[in-house]
């Protein structure tokens, strides 16, 4: 089992004791993604990036993590997968020549 699997396994085994599937669809759970990623940036509100409370931090990000991983359950996506597919196709659409040192978009480039 990859700690993929366990993490998610752990998720599922949380959600069920407690009947919460049914709040879980792809809609609800892109939804919620995106409701905690706006409370980990509110974080960062207003200060600099090392005055941010990491224990909150990391509670936030936990969250992210977890409705992420619900959601490409959902889906049947293989998080391994889609993610070193991911940086495949960015790394075509980002080559280091090209990329390098600047933040500019790929159409950019």
């Amino acid at each position: 089992m990859s700690d993929f699997d366990e993490i998610i396994d752990s998720l599922i085994k949380f959600r069920n004791e407690r009947d919460w599937e049914q709040f879980h669809n792809p809609k609800d759970l892109a939804l919620a993604i995106s409701i905690e990623a706006g409370e980990l940036l509110e974080l960062f509100l207003w200060k600099d990036a090392n005055q941010a409370n990491s224990k909150k931090v990391k509670e936030e990000l936990a969250d992210v993590f977890a409705y992420a991983f619900l959601l490409a359950d959902k889906y049947d996506f293989d998080v391994k997968k889609i993610v070193l597919d991911k940086i495949k196709t960015n790394g075509e659409k980002y080559p280091v020549k090209k990329s390098k040192g600047t933040a500019k978009k790929y159409d950019e480039l």
